[in-house]
């Protein structure tokens, strides 16, 4: 005899992973692994900057302008006899900070205009992603070069200036997500219960974009860093004597072929955390993709 709809066992469904199977999907390439330990030492450098870093970053001492890195300054001084080293510390807490509120800025923004177009489709849409190609078709840098230059110089224009350029292409993701999302059974469900737009937006469709728009941030933010370093050097971002990176090598840029090590510690230091950014987004992709294994 047939079983009723009330007798049927229920439907099982997959478990959830752990955070034990997040962590181990996630470490399981070493790249990956590398890039993380890059960011936490990044981290760990910021935060304890003041404690680890030899010297005053802004104390000048003309007599000791130059010096190659050895003894007593193990990455040198730069030609206002300022420490490279204690510099470069505290250079992380600026580039922390401005990947930090950069992402604060473009994260919401772009999910938000990208779930609200894919998901309401037609004018709203249109309108939308309209305005978000205007902006993607200017390149990010010479978008946010304009937009320093009409605030003028600073690291709050700078970080400002980037957050306005680098939300659109998580738009377009988010879109993507959402118009694949929408006509979902569960969606449909909620809609003939009355669920209002606000509470499909915000319960159904936001949940289930925030993994591949984690990732886009993840790897949004070795541009970020490569930006804000640009701005930096052109003397647009973080003004003299604050020790961000990109100033860093354009004031050194001068002395460049006989103090090598002006240009090449803040450069390392821009190329291993742009790197670093690249490899957990790449580490952050297959451990958030539900096809991999646990």
């Amino acid at each position: 005899m047939s079983l009723s709809m009330t007798e049927l066992p229920p439907e099982r469904t997959a478990p959830t992973p752990t955070a034990w199977v997040w962590v181990r999907r996630l470490l399981r390439n070493p790249l990956t692994a590398a890039g993380l330990v890059v960011i936490a030492a990044l981290v760990v450098l910021a935060a304890l900057a003041p404690w680890l870093a030899p010297a005053d970053p802004l104390r000048q001492d003309l007599a000791m302008a130059l010096l190659p890195p050895g003894p007593g300054h193990w990455f040198g001084t730069d030609e206002f006899g300022r420490d490279v080293l204690s510099r470069l510390l505290h250079g992380t807490r600026i580039t922390l900070a401005i990947v930090v509120m950069v992402t604060v800025v473009v994260g919401p923004l772009g999910l938000a205009v990208g779930v609200v177009a894919g998901y309401f489709g037609g004018r709203i849409d249109a309108v939308l992603m309209r305005f978000t190609d205007v902006v993607l078709s200017f390149p990010g840098l010479v978008l946010a070069l304009a937009f320093v230059a009409a605030m003028g110089p600073g690291l709050d224009h700078a970080i400002l200036a980037i957050a306005l350029t680098a939300w659109p292409p998580i738009a377009r993701l988010a879109r993507a997500e959402a118009l694949t999302l929408r006509q979902s059974d569960f969606i449909v469900v909620a809609q003939l219960q009355g669920a209002s737009h606000a509470r499909v937006l915000i319960k159904h469709l936001v949940p289930l974009c925030l993994p591949s728009v984690v990732v886009r941030l993840t790897m949004n933010m070795a541009s970020v860093v490569l930006t804000a370093a640009g701005l930096g050097f052109l003397g647009l971002g973080a003004q003299p004597p604050l020790p961000e990176w990109g100033a860093m090598i354009s004031e050194g840029r001068r002395y460049m072929l006989d103090s090598w090590w002006l240009v090449a510690a803040p450069g390392a230091a821009i190329l291993a955390v742009s790197m670093a950014f690249n490899l957990l987004g790449d580490g952050l992709n297959d451990a958030l993709d539900p096809r991999q294994s646990t």
